[in-house]
């Protein structure tokens, strides 16, 4: 992601917004100091971004799982309890 100042954004604004479409945000700056960040409105945000099923295909959960190890656990919590 690069940074432009006032002047330039103002001055290549139409090309700016067309990079922005295409995925490549940009921030503009007012004398070095970074203000605001340009971006698509479909591009997702940090917060967006989904994680559930992420590893879909990549992982197996045997069909006991919440099972497995059950006689251990028990014999810790106090076995023929």
């Amino acid at each position: 992601m690069h940074t432009v100042n006032i002047h330039e954004a103002k001055t290549h604004l139409s090309r700016l917004v067309e990079e922005a479409v295409k995925g490549e945000s940009f921030i503009i700056a007012k004398a070095g100091k970074p203000l605001v960040k340009v971006t698509a409105l479909d591009a997702p945000t940090a917060g967006q971004v989904q994680r559930i099923g992420f590893m879909a295909g990549e992982i197996v959960v045997p069909d006991d799982f919440d099972r497995m190890g059950s006689a251990e656990i028990e014999q810790l919590f106090g076995g023929d309890a």
